[in-house]
């Protein structure tokens, strides 16, 4: 039982992870095409300051579910790294989805543009294959009777 609940969770991070990428590449091409003060968005320090976060963030996302991914692989558990993965990856893509509507501004509220939709669907990341609180109380168990990280 304890393996199908794990697969689900990098299951819930892999779907996280691609909905804050598409957001991320949404905020990128809208911050190119946007223009203020004569000048792209994206050079607005505020503007590349929410991509390189969102681009960051997914990069570890993907490293930490891949890490997931590779234990369940193996056969071994993965209870820990399955509960960071989900942890991280569905908190990060609710920030990725806010982080893309700033950068859209009042037009990311608009159905005319994806970024609303994003931002819609990540709450149900947070919840979907147990609650991020309950994610916490997995990884400190885990870390207690592993006597720490095993990396």
């Amino acid at each position: 039982m304890m393996g199908g609940l794990e697969l689900g969770r990098v299951q819930v991070a892999a779907r996280a992870i691609g909905v804050a990428r598409a957001a991320f590449d949404d905020a990128l091409r809208y911050s190119q095409e946007r223009h203020t003060f004569g000048r792209p968005i994206v050079e607005h320090q505020s503007i590349g300051n929410y991509l390189a976060g969102m681009a960051t963030n997914i990069t570890a996302a993907r490293m930490l579910n891949l890490h997931a991914a590779q234990r369940i692989d193996r056969g071994q558990r993965a209870d820990l790294e399955a509960g960071m993965a989900k942890l991280f990856a569905s908190e990060m893509a609710q920030e990725a989805a806010l982080n893309a509507l700033r950068v859209h501004g009042g037009y990311g509220y608009s159905t005319e543009f994806d970024v609303e939709r994003y931002y819609r669907d990540t709450p149900l990341m947070l919840v979907g294959e147990g609650t991020n609180e309950i994610q916490r109380n997995i990884i400190v168990k885990e870390l207690v009777r592993r006597g720490g990280l095993d990396l």
